[in-house]
């Protein structure tokens, strides 16, 4: 049996490319198809490499397990170690899919002539095939990830939260973000994300109202007394969402945050208040953002039931 070399790559670079396609979005990454182009690509060659067995070192675990974070690395660019294993590990889970689909169509399809070597499935069967097989592991994924976003109701997404800042208590309600991973990077403090209008009976409106002036280090418009008395006090936080990359966030250290669930409620002494000074929604539904790890960590001693 006859076995080309450049289809082999071609078919290869397709299916990758499909797969990262797929863990992209799941993950709600900005996609850069160049990056996805030249990840894909390294793991075609890798393919080829294999199938001709070069050197014996290719089929080795370890370096599978290295090129999976070379590929992941390229493709998504991820900046902390968390992000990178969260990126990985939905890489594999969405390989593995994929693999269920394929293994399924060379059943069905049942190809005439087709040879495994070295974990890597060669045949007689079209290109077409291929890209079936990739098109519909590719709809059942994305399926998969929409029922089970339908299943969340709204007291899974909402809880309620209670700040206390300067003696003053500010109850509202939180969305449970779990792209919030906010912490102030000097302490590791956890952030909560608020609305600056729901602090002006806990901060100066001197410092609500000048907030952009303050993160440019103009302190012009901040009497003496409140520089004096809060200045020291203010964390800069950084942030690349809420739709600006590479954004800076002013916060306040909160006496504590009560985070109701459900009639569950646990109280956490340790957080820093992130000031918004923005909506963040049109309609007000939620005035402040809560990370999975905060929410999790405050209710974990009482499950959702």
């Amino acid at each position: 049996m006859t076995i080309y070399i450049d289809i082999v790559l071609i078919e290869n670079l397709i299916m990758n490319y499909i797969i990262l396609l797929a863990t992209g979005i799941i993950l709600k990454e900005k996609i850069k198809h160049l990056r996805l182009i030249l990840a894909s690509l390294l793991g075609a060659i890798y393919s080829i490499l294999s199938y001709l067995s070069i050197l014996e070192l290719y089929s080795n675990f370890i370096l599978k397990i290295i090129l999976s974070i070379l590929i992941v690395y390229i493709a998504f660019n991820p900046q902390t170690m968390k992000k990178m294993w969260k990126d990985l590990l939905l890489f594999y889970l969405t390989s593995f899919l994929f693999g269920g689909v394929a293994f399924a169509l060379i059943y069905i399809v049942k190809p005439q002539e087709i040879l495994m070597r070295n974990g890597l499935f060669l045949g007689t069967y079209p290109l077409k095939t291929v890209l079936l097989g990739a098109i519909i592991a590719f709809i059942i994924i994305l399926t998969g990830f929409t029922i089970v976003k339908s299943k969340i109701t709204k007291k899974d997404m909402f809880c309620e939260i209670e700040i206390k800042i300067n003696q003053n208590i500010i109850k509202t309600i939180a969305m449970i973000d779990t792209g919030n991973m906010l912490k102030e990077p000097i302490s590791n403090t956890p952030v909560i994300v608020v609305e600056h209008t729901l602090l002006y009976e806990s901060v100066p409106k001197e410092i609500l109202n000048n907030l952009d002036k303050l993160l440019g280090g103009d302190f012009s418009n901040i009497p003496e007394e409140i520089r004096e008395k809060y200045i020291s006090k203010l964390k800069l936080i950084p942030f690349s969402s809420l739709g600006k990359q590479n954004g800076m966030l002013i916060g306040i250290k909160a006496e504590y945050v009560k985070i109701k669930n459900q009639d569950k409620e646990e109280k956490k002494e340790n957080i820093i208040i992130g000031i918004y000074n923005k909506s963040l929604t049109k309609k007000g539904e939620y005035r402040a953002l809560i990370g999975m790890d905060v929410f999790w960590d405050g209710v974990k001693k009482h499950p959702i039931g």
